[in-house]
């Protein structure tokens, strides 16, 4: 290297050191990465290549040296590993590849035509985590950390369905479904779906061995569990392994339960035995123990046979059920890796050959603003159309203002895009940034109907508050509206919501029961004749008495779900009881519920304190006392509701709907039962009777119905088919019964 001085090579390394320790902490301790992965690796790649060329300037914080990053400040207590947990050293180049397999000849003192067999497996994105088993039993799971120290997150894999808590011996066992909800795609071995299933200690388990391995989230899974963030209003994550890893460091282990983590095996730590004399064959017993491992680990007698099983998985690269972002070579031979050992953060038996990024340069042509079924305002970048790994890209999402305003994106810039996943198109650089251009200012009202459009406190997604006036909202929400756990309107399905909605017949909830003076237009549309118009006519007219917590839970607003509607309806048994009380949660503030008033909660008792420089404070704090004293419902939902009545336009609706339907007094007759006062939840598939039923028998027997296991949670009534929320009621000591046991509870209630 005749480029640089050694001056200049000093300063250099003193930026890298510190900009790599930087990129570290954001990675591997905060999970908040802000360069892509080949980004970071061109910066640890510049490093190696500056230390090679002056090896007397190797910094004492030199990042060859290190491994991951020291845990943050975590409420997760930190744990030692028995054995330090390395990363690998990158490949980029088929050269490269083959200087490895000679690199390990040199140093094994072998000719030069002597046979290096190494498995090659893929590389999965995701969540270093050390599993340490004794006597066959999971006694405690780890997080790699800085290598030395990690994170105890054994309260929080035991949710996670790949991970045994009971390690199996004996005889290779075919694939098995991972969960109730799906079957395995690529066939990985899988873990006993009982504690009981296993037998510990026995056979070929050594009394004490560490599998090692990445905690991951699914492409499909990551997407479902966005919508689902999205949906709720909470934190969207950037990409699976932010997912993962933001779900399995977790201080309240039912949070990590609620996210479908799963767990890949590519190796091991601490071990009284090896009980196999090759990386494959032991490979091969972990997965007989129960625990995945890839489907594509195989082993390789040659440099060009690891280059083809390389080329080989990045054809498959897309259709992966998870992310990968290389591959890695190990020597198959464990004598030969002792022999090998390691160098300052790697062992020399191993490389990781990565994947090129798939990157193009292109214009940001317009930035459009798309409004979402719960009123959230996402901006879509609109491009020159651009190559990018095969596909031509022209439109990125920019997910909201604070991205936008992160990369400093306005109409004309000039981008890098990269195809995350080989999937989904992102924005990763603005090129011209520093270019004098008018900044693009996010709107503060909707596109779609003019209301306010705002984030709430802690949100960086901005939603518009026109709610059911809104057109781009109002299909959906009138989907909803009719869907089974709302007002459950047989025949008036998604394509006739939008066939009347485009026809101008369906704005509001209100017209779905002015529908009848519209019977003959209807008769003469295509497909429909006077028995379907009767028998859709007749499903609206039965529901004009509806039941007030299903009507609540139709009208579709934020945070107020259908457990949280019947617990509403449960303390203010009408309809303009729960509307006045949430009015007046809101009467002297023009901000919200809480802009006068500080709450705080304390178990069950609630106190608020406010200013007293209006009429009407005292009834606001009253307004507030009654509605945090409900179980379940918390400032979030409170101030969902305060916003809800606010509004005019709501307001409107509200009064236009109840001018169509009468709902009853909502009125929960309970019976003298043993489950009086407890919390349930039903899992798996009932045979005897709908979830719904079983609900409301709960609450006609004076216990909750609950949707989620938590510590909380009295008793679990799990049906065939019953996965995590199994697990996690048996984790947590939670008594289980099954449909019949149920039954006989009912029956003798009487």
């Amino acid at each position: 290297m005749t480029d640089i001085t050694e001056a200049d090579a000093a300063n250099e390394l003193m930026r890298l050191a510190k900009q790599i320790a930087k990129h570290n902490r954001l990675y591997h301790a905060e999970d908040a990465p802000e360069i892509s992965d080949a980004e970071y690796d061109a910066l640890v790649r510049r490093n190696a290549e500056l230390e090679a060329a002056f090896p007397h300037l190797i910094r004492p914080d030199s990042p060859s040296a290190q491994v991951g990053h020291e845990v943050a400040a975590s409420p997760l207590r930190k744990v030692a590993h028995e054995v330090r947990m390395m990363s690998l050293d990158n490949a980029f180049a088929d050269e490269e590849v083959e200087e490895f397999v000679a690199r390990v000849r040199r140093f094994l003192a072998l000719p030069d035509d002597a046979e290096v067999v190494m498995t090659a497996e893929d590389k999965i994105d995701g969540l270093s985590c050390s599993l340490r088993y004794e006597n066959g039993r999971l006694v405690r799971a780890a997080t790699r950390g800085d290598g030395q120290v990690g994170e105890d997150v054994t309260a929080n894999v035991a949710y996670i369905a790949d991970i045994p808590q009971v390690l199996r011996c004996g005889a290779h066992h075919p694939p098995t479904p991972s969960s109730e909800e799906e079957g395995e795609q690529l066939g990985l071995f899988k873990a006993p779906s009982s504690l009981e299933e296993g037998v510990g200690g026995g056979g070929d388990i050594p009394a004490v061995f560490e599998i090692r391995g990445e905690v991951y989230m699914a492409k499909a899974d990551f997407l479902a569990l966005n919508a689902r963030q999205a949906e709720a209003g909470d934190k969207i994550f950037a990409n699976p392994r932010n997912a993962a890893a933001g779900s399995l460091r977790q201080k309240d282990a039912s949070v990590t339960a609620s996210r479908p983590l799963r767990f890949l095996a590519h190796g091991w730590g601490a071990a009284s035995e090896v009980p196999a004399g090759s990386q494959y064959e032991m490979m091969r017993k972990i997965a007989d123990w129960g625990v995945p491992v890839s489907p594509l680990l195989v082993r390789c007698s040659s440099a060009a046979e690891m280059v083809a099983h390389y080329r080989s998985i990045g054809v498959q690269r897309a259709e992966l059920p998870y992310d990968i972002d290389g591959v890695v070579y190990k020597v198959d031979r464990l004598d030969w890796q002792e022999r090998l050992g390691f160098v300052a953060k790697a062992p020399r038996w191993g490389i990781a050959h990565k994947f090129p990024a798939e990157r193009a340069e292109t214009t940001l042509e317009a930035i459009d603003i798309q409004v979402g079924r719960t009123g959230k305002l996402t901006p879509v970048g609109r491009l020159k159309p651009v190559l990018v790994g095969g596909v031509t890209v022209t439109n990125v999402t920019l997910h909201n203002r604070d991205e936008i305003g992160r990369l400093g994106l306005r109409v004309g810039d000039r981008i890098v895009l990269q195809r995350a996943g080989d999937v989904i198109p992102q924005v990763v650089e603005n090129l011209t940034r520093e270019e004098e251009r008018a900044a693009y200012h996010f709107p503060d009202h909707c596109p779609e109907c003019q209301s306010e459009a705002v984030a709430e406190e802690g949100e960086v997604d901005v939603r518009c508050t026109g709610g059911l006036i809104c057109p781009a909202q109002r299909v959906e929400r009138l989907k909803h509206f009719v869907s089974r756990g709302a007002l459950d309107i047989e025949g008036l399905g998604e394509k006739t919501i939008i066939e009347f909605f485009q026809l101008g017949w369906l704005e509001s909830p209100a017209d779905i029961f002015r529908l009848k003076k519209r019977r003959s237009e209807i008769v003469g549309r295509e497909g429909w004749k006077d028995k379907s118009v009767d028998n859709l006519l007749a499903a609206i007219e039965a529901k004009r008495e509806p039941d007030a917590a299903r009507l609540l839970f139709g009208l579709g607003i934020r945070h107020v779900g259908a457990v949280t509607a019947r617990d509403l309806m449960k303390r203010f048994v009408t309809l303009p009881a729960l509307r006045k009380a949430a009015a007046q949660s809101r009467a002297n503030s023009s901000q919200g519920p809480f802009a006068s008033s500080v709450v705080e909660t304390a178990g069950d008792s609630v106190s608020t304190s406010l200013d007293t420089n209006g009429v009407g404070d005292a009834e606001q704090a009253d307004a507030l006392v009654e509605l945090l004293s409900i179980d379940g419902v918390g400032p979030v939902v409170v101030e969902a509701l305060g916003d809800f009545f606010h509004e005019p336009h709501n307001i409107a609706v509200w009064e236009d709907l109840l001018s169509e339907v009468s709902p009853p007094p909502f009125i929960v007759e309970t019976k003298a039962s043993a489950v009086a006062g407890k919390t349930i939840v039903f899992t798996g598939k009932l045979e005897t009777m709908s979830r719904d039923e079983a609900k409301a028998q709960a609450e006609a027997l004076g216990a909750r119905a609950a949707g989620s296991v938590s510590a909380k949670t009295d008793l679990v009534v799990a049906g065939p088919g019953a996965g995590s929320k199994l697990k996690q009621a048996a984790a947590l000591g939670i008594e289980v019964i099954d449909e019949a046991a149920w039954a006989d509870i009912v029956k003798a209630a009487g």
